[in-house]
């Protein structure tokens, strides 16, 4: 009995779902809010809300809950009363929210340096006291500590990355995406410009973070690592290489924040060629199926997992797919959300739960430049 409580548990905090979330019945509904690129004359503005119908997937026309230049990635914190946004192309590179808990507007609270240039990825730990910052631009990664009311504080941390690899987009550093293991100890940064996967030991009380022993774990040359998820109950995680279309599944020490490399699948189902790039991975809930996008080829590409970590393809979805940047599964598992960034909407696909393969579009809605896609259950 212990057991599975604790393993339910687990579950919920690898998904970024506090006990509280856990508790909420079956929602109705769901807000989903998207973080977007901004400017041009028709283009986005800043943030989107839209409301997804959890027994249909049907999606409603998306709002303007805040206006922000370019706030290309959002978190939610784990209480569900404030969002965090990174400024990719603007003056406030990190910008805290407080959700108004009856409409789900956004009111700007305050915004803090990210502690380097062009920030491009935002998360934060489970405990909801620190925000993390990866700077692809600078090549480096942030913790801000959260304050009173949701505010954020100074950086407590921030750590340059040094080095380079082997192609020439890899000849500095490029942090890309950071992430906090579902026991809150480490802090993960995928660097593409490296090969690297940086650990941070975190220190949530303080916002701090200082580099594990060893501090980096290292993908094939060339691969650049973008982004990074863990499995929602087992000690697995995986990275999603842009440059060599490439999914790696990893096997985690939650004792010593350490990853070994366990199987390697091609994202595409021919040869990369020009044009081709990954960008999101995704673990379904339920921890069987492991979700890729792949831009160029315009598709999302689905995987099996073993209990051992192994990968074993499904298939391709590319039905109305063009460059699709993040794209997200819902808490419930049914549905499967993708961003299309050149293609100016955000496209709702039916999981089928027995093969975990896409099935047919089931909604779709006009957003220009969508980036960033978060679930958030309104509180009652």
């Amino acid at each position: 009995m212990i057991r599975a409580l604790y393993a339910g548990l687990f579950a919920l905090l690898a998904l970024g779902l506090t006990p509280s979330h856990a508790a909420d019945p079956s929602p109705k509904s769901l807000w989903v809010y998207f973080g977007t690129y901004t400017g041009g004359k028709d283009g986005s503005k800043g943030i989107y809300r839209s409301n997804l119908d959890v027994a249909t997937g049907k999606l409603s026309e998306p709002e303007l809950v805040a206006e922000m230049t370019s706030p290309s990635f959002l978190v939610v914190s784990p209480d569900r009363k404030n969002l965090y946004a990174v400024g990719e192309e603007g003056k406030k590179t990190v910008v805290a929210f407080a959700i108004e808990p009856k409409t789900g507007k956004l009111k700007e609270l305050n915004s803090q340096p990210s502690g380097g240039s062009g920030p491009c990825h935002i998360t934060i730990d489970r405990t909801g006291k620190t925000v993390l910052v990866a700077n692809y631009g600078s090549g480096s990664c942030a913790s801000l500590p959260v304050l009173a009311e949701g505010k954020l504080g100074e950086p407590a941390s921030i750590h340059q990355h040094k080095g380079s690899s082997v192609d020439p987009r890899q000849k500095t550093p490029h942090a890309h995406s950071i992430n906090v293991d579902p026991g809150n100890k480490f802090a993960v940064c995928a660097d593409l410009g490296l090969d690297q996967l940086l650990v941070y030991k975190l220190d949530p009380a303080t916002g701090k973070t200082t580099p594990n022993d060893p501090p980096f774990a290292t993908v094939a040359p060339g691969s650049g690592p973008r982004h990074f998820a863990f499995h929602p109950t087992k000690p697995l995680a995986f990275v999603i290489n842009e440059m060599k279309c490439t999914l790696n599944s990893l096997k985690f020490d939650s004792a010593k924040g350490t990853f070994a490399i366990i199987d390697t699948a091609n994202t595409l189902p021919r040869d990369v060629g020009k044009g081709d790039s990954t960008a999101e991975v995704v673990v379904h809930p339920n921890g069987k199926w492991v979700y890729g996008s792949n831009r160029g080829h315009n598709s999302i590409a689905a995987f099996e997992c073993s209990d051992e970590g192994k990968l074993k393809l499904i298939g391709h979805k590319g039905d109305g797919i063009k460059t699709p940047r993040n794209f997200n599964v819902d808490p419930t598992g049914k549905w499967l959300l993708v961003a299309n960034q050149d293609g100016a909407s955000v496209i709702s696909f039916e999981i089928d739960q027995k093969t975990g393969a896409l099935k047919d579009a089931v909604s779709t809605v006009a957003l220009s430049k969508p980036v960033c896609i978060k679930f958030v259950t309104p509180v009652e």
